[in-house]
């Protein structure tokens, strides 16, 4: 059985200041490009991780997935107490800690196969239970579930009472509050430059730890800025009122912080996919990827990336979004 499922950009956490009751918050959009394709197969003992093209992965790449999969199938295993073992075959991949969520992917991916093998036909949201993931941000499970541009409304503090990234909190995913279609018309190019991997593990507890709780008034100008011009954008299809909206996130709460703690490389590559002619360009989570959404003038948004990038290197991603989940392939 093979499952193929889709990535995300996660384009800012919401409430990082808490005074109502809840934390977190997140806005999303489910993307095509990169995708993760993962076949399983049942065996009589253990867990085996293979890659159909391994000389093309990079050791991180082998040992991140490896172990997602590792971890991912055991507790799927011991909650449906199952026994035997899996063979797992990776046949595309993209980076982990580029800001794209490929843990929760391969998390929710192995988890997936496993279940559907065993005649269990699990929703995304009780398998990231098992597995733990969602802990911080609902965009990833809702985007292997259902796709589409996503908002999720948090954790309440008697679930969740401190400001902690999804690896390091134990609460369950949080609940869907908006969920629409993204134009499909709209580019989003995807650039990720060859820098330091976004910020993940202790450095990502301690920033939360560091930065949180965001001031008040931060959060109340980014969920007005949400409620008021970016959701209404994507209903509306307005590619103007979305870039803008992207735009100004990007200085806000704790997507400025964020911000910050990048390559200045990043900064430049915001501004030069913006002066090409981008209605928007933000950096997705904790980077490194940026994003940039257009509708005609994509050849010259690539330009400008390819200059941004000239310095440092990197790979572009011409993408779109996707309105669907996770796709089984028996």
């Amino acid at each position: 059985m093979i499952i193929e499922t889709p990535s995300r950009l996660h384009l800012t956490l919401i409430d990082l200041n808490g005074i109502y009751g809840r934390i977190d918050g997140g806005v999303g959009i489910t993307i095509e490009k990169p995708c993760l394709n993962l076949e399983a197969e049942p065996t009589d003992d253990g867990i085996e991780v293979l890659f159909s093209k391994s000389s093309n992965k990079t050791s991180d790449i082998i040992e991140d997935y490896t172990l997602k999969i590792q971890q991912s199938t055991l507790k799927i295993m011991n909650a449906l107490e199952i026994e035997g073992g899996y063979k797992f075959t990776i046949d595309e991949a993209y980076p982990p800690h580029s800001g794209l969520g490929s843990g929760t992917q391969l998390s929710l991916a192995a988890a997936k196969l496993v279940s559907m093998m065993n005649n269990k036909n699990i929703k995304a949201s009780d398998l990231a239970k098992i597995v733990g993931r969602g802990g911080t941000s609902g965009i990833g499970v809702e985007s292997f579930e259902n796709g589409g541009f996503i908002v999720d409304g948090g954790h309440e503090s008697v679930e969740k009472s401190s400001f902690l990234p999804s690896s390091a909190s134990n609460a369950s995913p949080p609940p869907i509050i908006a969920r629409y279609d993204f134009p499909r018309d709209w580019k989003i190019i995807l650039v990720i430059p060859d820098v330091e991997r976004g910020v993940s593990g202790a450095k990502e507890i301690d920033a939360f730890k560091n930065h949180c709780p965001i001031q008040l008034h931060e959060v109340e100008k980014l969920t007005h800025l949400l409620l008021m011009k970016l959701m209404p954008s994507v209903l509306e299809s307005d590619l103007d009122s979305f870039g803008k909206s992207i735009n100004i996130i990007q200085d806000i709460g704790f997507k400025k912080i964020e911000n910050k703690l990048q390559n200045p490389c990043i900064g430049q590559i915001m501004k030069n996919l913006r002066d090409a002619g981008a209605a928007g360009a933000g950096m997705s989570s904790f980077g490194p990827t940026v994003y940039a959404v257009t509708d005609t003038n994509e050849q010259d948004i690539v330009s400008a990336a390819n200059d941004a990038i000239e310095n440092v290197g990197g790979e572009i991603i011409k993408t779109r979004a996707r309105n669907k989940g996770a796709k089984l392939i028996e």
